[in-house]
């Protein structure tokens, strides 16, 4: 091979790993940032009661859980 083929050669294997390197690297933030939602879910039942008592009501218990199935349900169906 010629020096041509070996620059050719060069710029072709680092393509190939730049697009490796970026779609492992975009898997893996994915699955690191999901990780992290199911750990802490954006929303507590602490916040939803916050929620009520600002729009004026009272939430019971039984309207507290609904909303945290609701919201459960909603995630997994993604």
């Amino acid at each position: 091979m010629d020096l041509g083929g070996w620059i050719g050669l060069v710029i072709g294997l680092s393509i190939v790993c730049l697009l490796v390197g970026a779609a492992l690297s975009f898997f893996l933030t994915k699955r690191m940032f999901e990780k992290q939602i199911k750990e802490n879910p954006p929303i507590t039942e602490k916040m939803i009661r916050a929620m009520f008592l600002q729009m004026g009501r009272k939430p019971s218990e039984a309207q507290i859980k609904a909303i945290m199935r609701s919201m459960q349900k909603a995630k997994n169906q993604k």
